[in-house]
């Protein structure tokens, strides 16, 4: 018993270790995310055997990747505000509507007529791929800089056809299970239609009630994330014993009405969620692609290559162009949204699920399904997953190319830092709640962001995505660790920077360092501090630094009581000069420092510029 314990325990370790460590190359290379994780499970499992789930788990393998599954759409629903959903025109629910009818229509022509299945099987396996998923799109959308509409509409179709298409595999299957008893197809949707409803019905009153609960104070805070991850998957449960796979159904509804009664509590467990989700993609994906019997490409003809081709090049767009049509998208984000559709693996574990049940209903065709879906799933993922970027690039519906500095707080300091970024082409905005501040930013041509940054509509009327830096510079000490302590989690802890410096903690009068952002300045300038500089007439230098020229030249040509800032280098990353950071610059960079008012009589060196 125990060796068997330590090697379950040596399994569970081992897919995290691939499933984090996939994610964690993926972010330092750019790779997709999802092949990697693919790559990653199918190396641990069927090549090297080291992993083999069906072993490790053994009855529980299923019900715990459709717990997975279920927590992964409701955190999905949980990010799919209605304000988003206005931006895509019309086009998610097209997508839903239209295009969910239209895909299983084409996907069953193309499986019949191309692929050589029977015509039931060929209906129910269409309705499978349907789907999209969010196990898939998710990570790729994280890694890819794809423009705001687009990537809301694929984020949308991803979560919310994702119950859609399971539930067409299940009607299909339970007409063929029932036509045998006299049932009609009538009477099949009408039950399926009902089953469907009562599980969105359980959704949204689970979610009043935890919000009703939440808002009350009925449930302390400590309590609150594993009630609601409790909540999840009871009412998950509850509705598939009342219809199986409906619960699908409940949890995307759930999360979608939690994400739009707007109280706070949703707010404070939200990181909690979010690394949650990003464990169980990784241990999903690594899970059921080590699962995977590579035996099954020996049953791999040339007919599912055709009929690959054609879902990728035919059905897919067709289904997207179809469903758009005379919608106000235009046709560049239209032909970006109809190439991008990767399979998820856990369209391989519903297809295996289904194939039994068929092969129990003299349905021989069903074993080809494991095939089928095997080859869907690393298509589309090695194909979309390493063809977003440049595809987006080319139909020209990425987000900002060169991310640039949010300055929060307009204040001499901060329209002079601008001023001088903006020279040097660094794309800058100054954002701030008062329209007579940001007077001087607007006349100078610098853009601007009028409205409180801390707001909830921040969300809808500023895309983040386009900083790579955010400075909180206003005359608030206080309020500027609020606002970095705001936004770290989506800029990135390390790329929020404040004005002053919490290095002493053992000091009862200062913020504490964990409240605020990095120091903007190695020396840990304050706000009075600046503020007496500015009035005394200090001014930001640019320094190039070259061969003939290097940092210690820089150094030494500083007055002495002068303050590095920041460094750009070549590519238009900017770094920092802190007391935690101090960045190394090669030639080509330049360093802009804070310095006192020059002597008139003071020589220009070689590297500085006006």
């Amino acid at each position: 018993m125990v060796p068997a314990m330590h090697e379950q325990a040596l399994v569970i370790a081992l897919i995290g270790i691939l499933g984090i460590g996939a994610q964690w190359i993926a972010w330092r290379t750019g790779w997709p995310a999802i092949a990697l994780m693919l790559a990653a499970g199918v190396i641990g499992g069927p090549v090297t055997g080291l992993i083999d789930p069906k072993l490790t788990f053994g009855e529980l393998l299923e019900p715990m990747v459709s717990v997975a599954v279920a927590l992964i759409l409701f955190e999905g629903g949980l990010s799919l505000n209605f304000r988003e959903l206005r931006k895509t025109d019309g086009a998610v629910t097209r997508l839903v509507v239209l295009g969910a009818p239209i895909g299983w229509v084409l996907g069953a022509l193309a499986l019949y007529y191309v692929a050589g299945l029977v015509w039931p099987v060929a209906i129910l396996f269409a309705g499978i791929l349907v789907v999209t998923g969010p196990t898939v799109v998710l990570p790729l959308l994280r890694q890819s800089n794809v423009a705001a509409r687009p990537r809301a509409i694929l984020k949308w179709e991803a979560i919310v056809n994702d119950p859609v298409g399971a539930l067409l595999g299940l009607a299909t299957y339970e007409y063929l299970r029932r036509s045998s008893e006299g049932s009609t197809l009538a009477a099949v949707i009408l039950s399926l239609v009902a089953a469907a409803i009562i599980a969105g019905l359980i959704g949204w009153l689970a979610a009043r009630a935890i919000g009703w609960a939440f808002q009350r104070g009925h449930v302390p805070e400590y309590l609150k994330a594993p009630i609601l991850l409790v909540a999840v998957i009871g009412v998950f449960v509850l509705s598939n014993l009342i219809q199986a796979e409906t619960g699908l159904v409940t949890v995307t509804v759930m999360g979608v009405a939690l994400a739009n009664m707007k109280f706070d509590s949703l707010r404070d467990i939200q990181p909690f969620k979010e690394n949650v989700t990003v464990l169980l993609i990784s241990g999903v994906f690594v899970i059921l692609s080590a699962s995977l019997d590579l035996d099954v490409l020996r049953q791999f003809e040339w007919r599912f290559l055709a009929y690959l081709l054609v879902l990728l090049f035919v059905v897919r767009p067709a289904t997207v162009l179809l469903s758009l049509a005379f919608s106000p998208v235009p046709w560049n984000e239209r032909l970006l949204v109809a190439w991008i559709a990767p399979r998820g693996i856990v369209a391989v574990a519903i297809s295996g699920l289904f194939a039994l049940r068929l092969d129990r209903l003299g349905y021989g065709d069903g074993a080809i399904l494991v095939t089928l879906s095997f080859s869907i799933v690393v298509a589309t993922i090695l194909f979309h997953g390493f063809s977003i970027k440049p595809v987006a690039r080319l139909l020209k519906v990425t987000g900002a190319q060169d991310k640039g500095l949010l300055l929060v707080g307009a204040t001499p300091f901060s329209l002079s830092l601008a001023a001088q970024l903006r020279q040097l082409e660094v794309p800058v905005m100054i954002a701030d709640n008062s329209w007579q501040r940001l007077a001087p930013a607007r006349h100078g041509g610098i853009p601007t962001y009028h409205g409180e940054i801390l707001a909830e509509a921040t969300e809808e009327r500023l895309d983040l995505a386009q900083f790579q830096v955010l400075a909180a510079t206003s005359e608030n000490e206080a309020y500027n660790a609020l606002v970095c302590n705001e936004f770290a989690p989506e800029v990135g802890r390390d790329n929020v920077y404040q004005l002053g410096d919490a290095s002493d903690d053992h000091d009862p009068r200062a913020l504490p360092e964990s409240l605020r952002g990095r120091a903007l300045f190695d020396s840990g300038l304050g706000v009075e501090e600046i503020m007496i500089r500015e009035d005394a007439g200090w001014t930001f230098r640019k320094t190039r630094i070259s061969d003939q020229f290097d940092f210690e030249a820089a150094k030494a040509d500083l007055p002495a009581d002068a303050d590095m800032l920041l460094l750009l280098r070549k590519n238009g990353t900017m770094r920092f000069f802190t007391h935690a950071s101090r960045p190394t610059p090669q030639p080509g960079d330049t360093i802009l420092s804070y310095v006192p008012p020059a002597s008139k009589t003071r020589k220009k060196p070689e590297g500085e510029e006006e």
